[in-house]
């Protein structure tokens, strides 16, 4: 199976998102209809998927911005992994296809105005054509979503693609009324999970970057590997 449509382009230099001081440009692909092989081969070289657009920082000296996955296989729970997930004892979850609804619309509005106060991140509000855009269409066979609740109440949406060789993490938002449950950590020790049982060595995080508060916790999910470099899809990733 190949793809329907692959159009592919870079963004005008800006200001990046994650550093001060620095500038950003992002090269994409808009792929119609991508097989999960292709999408896993992309992915295996740092790009990220959001919908139907797959994206990868293509800055002017800086490197800042290094893959990163998790060595699931040996992953080992800490006595702290442990207490979190003792925490959720009573958080259900449900793995399936990605979908909107207006509590999933109403979770991210939550969300985003909590970490706009507390982390000054930029808010823009998310309109159901665009979240659908962002983490519904371009979902195929392989993009799910785990929806995790409390007391049937749905307190958090992860968006997740499961591959032959692993996971990638898309993306994640809570109930910021539930930051008690710690759902942030609980989520990822889930991923990690679900990889071990269905012997899936690896987790594909994004990108880790040092001096960025919002990407550096990444790094707290040893072991790990980065990506050298940025392959093209005609050479092999080196991940070390």
């Amino acid at each position: 199976m190949k793809p329907s449509r692959i159009v592919e382009f870079s963004t005008l230099e800006a200001k990046c998102a994650y550093l001060d001081n620095k500038h950003m440009r992002m090269e994409y692909k808009f792929i119609e209809n991508c097989p999960e092989t292709f999408s896993q081969q992309l992915v295996q070289r740092g790009w990220r998927r959001f919908g139907e657009y797959y994206s990868r920082p293509n800055c002017v000296d800086c490197n800042d911005c290094l893959s990163l996955r998790i060595d699931a296989t040996n992953y080992r729970f800490s006595k702290s992994a442990k207490r979190t997930i003792r925490k959720n004892q009573k958080t259900r979850f449900l793995i399936q296809k990605p979908t909107i609804t207006i509590q999933h619309l109403n979770l991210y509005e939550k969300y985003h105005k909590y970490m706009e106060s507390k982390k000054g991140w930029k808010h823009y509000r998310m309109s159901p054509n665009s979240y659908h855009e962002l983490y519904v269409s371009g979902a195929m066979k392989f993009g799910k979503e785990i929806l995790y609740f409390v007391d049937d109440k749905l307190v958090g949406v992860d968006l997740v693609d499961f591959f032959t060789d692993g996971l990638s993490s898309i993306y994640f938002f809570y109930d910021p009324d539930y930051a008690h449950l710690s759902l942030g950590r609980f989520s990822m020790y889930q991923q990690i999970y679900i990889a071990q049982i269905n012997k899936l060595p690896w987790i594909y995080l994004g990108y880790y970057v040092e001096r960025c508060p919002s990407l550096n916790y990444k790094a707290d999910y040893k072991p790990f590997e980065i990506m050298k470099n940025k392959p093209s899809l005609e050479e092999s990733p080196i991940w070390n």
